[in-house]
């Protein structure tokens, strides 16, 4: 089956769905997800929506405060335009009847997170922020918009010039084929890299292998965000406790009770989360086990509701006033390098939200920017492809056969295991130098578009996928030879001033070449 579309779009979390309802009607558009709609981490999202919409607050405050989070390595103007627009986008949202939380006096309710020096978090449903969005773009989907259920994406169409012209894709009837001028990734992030993760099952770092494959940059890889709060139920993480708790005033404590984030850092328990999860880890590794202390709160079960069945379906006494937490993989604040509107370095291929980087998380993502950046470039690509409506020229995929797949592939979870141990929290160039030659051990990801992926299944896509990614966080992580954001070399542990501005970029023809180049040598 070949399809033709004016915009494709890969994915169907808050950014994929923004930017659809944004095109006008005359386009045609096709939404591609390889589960179904709406099944992701944007529904699992808790906090909520950062936006400086306070009497006493102002974008360029948020602005600081999201530059402070991420060590400096923001892009400035794509990080202050984004707090620019967010009170606009709330506004929009709240007009078209989004179910926000508001305050009796009728205003909406401004919640508190870790970094952010004012009340600026929108939220809906108490803690169910992310549900109440989907819920709401769904609804306000266009009909002209068709969606395909179930349709895992393997490969970029690409001609001999390297423009991206569409894609294919596999579901269980076979191979499909979709065409169009304009093709957009929104696949979100790759926490189900890690053994320990908030993310959802589907979140396994695809989008970025594929743009990998496809020749883009990518930029920031080495910048894993790791959530200080997962429930830890008999060593093993559940679900996500919000910062939303610590924001209403619950404290991390050890097993006396006694607050671990004292003399840790000024704003204690609201420190950046790299911070916070920093201090959990090297705690929980020397045999203290960490809680929320959420004792001295008033409301918990009404403020969050989803995390309250959380804890009893887990089997969490809440009278008690202790939830067990650890740390886990939460978020990537590298991706697929692109520009204010969300273009990548390949002609025809786009990236918004979690999957792209766009600058604006630097190398720690400020609490309740991600929602908000998917929702700001939604809305700014939709300007632009409206603007630039290029006619499809139908062109001629480089089309050189390929041999199968010929390598055995670890387990989905030796890959998770190996990379929580090797490429976590803490991080050493001697671990990192092993874990890269393990993943070299079954093909150089420059070297993966040379073979025919199409009759491996989902399973098995799923874990080459996973590989390729690995690859491009490790190889990131072990260039980067400092510490810095959530980034921490126990073999670096300061900041160096010669990497304040400097960005590591990985492009798959750009190896390729110094591959050969070393071969010839």
């Amino acid at each position: 089956m070949i399809r033709t579309a004016d915009i494709i779009i890969i994915g169907s979390g808050v950014a994929a769905l923004q930017l659809a309802r944004q095109l006008a009607a005359d386009k045609n558009v096709i939404i591609i997800t390889k589960s179904s709609l709406g099944q992701g981490n944007s529904r699992l999202a808790q906090g909520g929506i950062a936006a400086a919409i306070g009497d006493s607050d102002h974008p360029f405050y948020h602005f600081i405060d999201s530059v402070i989070a991420g060590q400096s390595m923001n892009n400035h103007q794509a990080t202050l335009m984004m707090t620019e627009e967010a009170p606009q986008i709330i506004r929009e949202l709240e007009t078209d009847g989004c179910a926000f939380d508001y305050e009796e006096q009728g205003t909406l309710a401004l919640g508190k997170e870790g970094a952010h020096t004012q009340n600026r978090i929108i939220h809906g449903g108490g803690d169910q922020t992310g549900k109440v969005l989907m819920d709401y773009l769904i609804q306000s989907l266009p009909q002209h918009v068709e969606i395909f259920e179930n349709h895992y994406v393997f490969e970029f169409l690409t001609n001999e010039e390297g423009c991206c012209f569409g894609v294919k894709s596999k579901d269980a009837s076979g191979i499909h084929e979709f065409h169009a001028p304009h093709t957009v990734l929104a696949t979100g992030g790759c926490g189900q890299l890690y053994a320990s993760t908030s993310n959802a099952s589907s979140v396994t770092g695809d989008g970025m292998a594929l743009a990998y494959q496809a020749g883009a940059e990518l930029a920031d890889m080495e910048f894993i965000q790791f959530h200080p709060t997962l429930l830890y139920i008999q060593e093993k993480p559940v679900g996500l406790i919000s910062e939303a708790v610590r924001g209403e005033g619950a404290v991390l404590v050890d097993k006396n009770g006694t607050p671990i984030m004292e003399n840790v850092h000024p704003l204690r328990d609201l420190a950046p989360r790299h911070v916070v999860s920093q201090t959990i880890y090297q705690k929980r590794k020397n045999g203290d086990d960490v809680y929320l202390d959420i004792s001295g709160m008033e409301g918990f079960q009404k403020r969050f509701p989803h995390i309250t069945n959380l804890c009893r379906q887990y089997g969490v006494d809440l009278h008690r006033g202790q939830i067990p937490v650890a740390p886990g993989c939460h978020f990537s604040m590298g991706g697929v390098k692109t520009d204010m509107v969300g273009r990548s370095t390949v002609k025809g291929l786009y990236a918004i939200g979690e999957v792209a980087c766009t600058g604006v998380h630097g190398a720690n993502r400020l609490a309740s920017n991600s929602l908000l950046e998917g929702l700001v470039y939604g809305k700014r690509l939709a300007k632009h492809l409206q603007k630039n409506s290029d006619p499809f020229l139908q062109t001629k995929e480089t089309t050189e056969k390929r041999p199968p797949f010929p390598f055995k592939l670890p387990s989905k979870t030796e890959i998770q295991e190996r990379m929580m141990e090797n490429v976590g929290i803490m991080r050493d160039g001697q671990k990192l130098s092993n874990h890269l030659q393990w993943l070299e051990s079954f093909v150089r990801p420059s070297d993966w578009r040379t073979y025919d992926i199409s009759m491996l299944t989902f399973e098995q896509m799923t874990r080459m996928f996973m590989l390729q990614t690995c690859w491009l966080i490790t190889s990131s992580a072990l260039e980067r030879e400092e510490s810095r954001g959530s980034h921490y070399r126990s073999d670096f542990p300061e900041e160096q001033l010669e990497w304040q501005n400097k960005q590591i970029i990985r492009q798959r023809t750009l190896e390729m070449r110094e591959v050969h180049e070393s071969m010839e040598t």
